[in-house]
Order: C-alpha cells, then structure tokens, then sequence
C-alpha cells in the first residue's frame, strides 16, 4: 500500500494535464513501514526522453517521443538521491502519466522498473486527468496493483 495526501495526488495530476500529449514524470520522497509506503513530498521532474538515446533502454526503438515515453535525468536523480538523505527520507517511488492510454504500466514501464518502488500511473484523457493507480513488482518482475490510499487533505 502507498500513503498519499489529496494534495499530493493533485500535485501529481496537475503535472500530467500541464505536460499532455507529452508524458509527465517525477520522484516520490518518504517513508518505509509495516503498512506500506508512506509519501512525504512529490517531486515533479522534467521528461528528459530522447529519442537518440532510446537504445539505452531495454527493448525500445528511436521511433517513441516524450508523447509515449519518459526518463529521469541523471544528474536530477543524483540531487533527488543527496536530498533525500538530507531530509532522512528515502526516494520510495516515481510517477508518470499516460496520455490517451489507460494507467497500467506497459511493457517498457515494467523491463524499466526496480522491485523496491512504487510506480504511479495517471492516466489523461484529452488533457484531462482520469484514473491513478500505483503498481509494483513481485518477485517474478511482473508488476502487481498496489493500493494507493489517500490520507485526506494533509499528512
């Protein structure tokens, strides 16, 4: 289970109907628990996808856009990696949108993922934010729903 406030969800929302057609990305700082992951802050990043840089990636091609794809910086995943530890927070997860398409990851989100984070999708439809849902990976890399539990208004 993964622990956000409502004004982190629309944080999060926000982002993805800003950046529509193009997907949205961003980190997820918090906590580890018993109960699940609780979120502290949202991060919204830059896409920075690049189609000459799709070879990197496992089982992609040059012909997808920031309209079907996202990737972190590395140098911003370093800062968000230095700051986290700064604040005693662990990065706990990503998010990005899905534009015109549904929020299930796809192939390339799962052959791109790491079993110990939570990844958020939103889905948006003609600019317009519809379904969020988190997903992380079992044991057998196959991404698995995971409840996202909305804590109200403020942690």
């Amino acid at each position: 289970m993964i622990h956000l406030s409502e004004e982190q969800l629309q944080t999060i929302r926000t982002h993805a109907q800003k950046t529509y057609p193009e997907e949205c990305c961003g980190i997820l700082f918090g906590h580890l628990a018993d109960d699940g992951k609780t979120v502290v802050e949202v991060m919204p990043t830059e896409n920075a996808w690049q189609g000459d840089t799709a070879g990197d990636f496992p089982g992609d091609s040059q012909e997808y856009s920031k309209r079907r794809r996202y990737a972190i910086a590395p140098q911003v995943m370093l800062q968000a990696q230095k700051q986290a530890r700064e604040q005693n927070l662990e990065i706990v997860g990503f998010y990005h949108s899905h534009p015109d398409y549904p929020a299930i990851p796809s192939e390339f989100d799962r052959l791109c993922a790491w079993q110990e984070y939570s990844y958020i999708i939103v889905a948006v439809k003609n600019g317009i934010s519809t379904d969020i849902n988190s997903w992380c990976l079992d044991p057998n890399q196959q991404f698995k729903p995971e409840k996202v539990r909305n804590l109200g208004k403020k942690l």
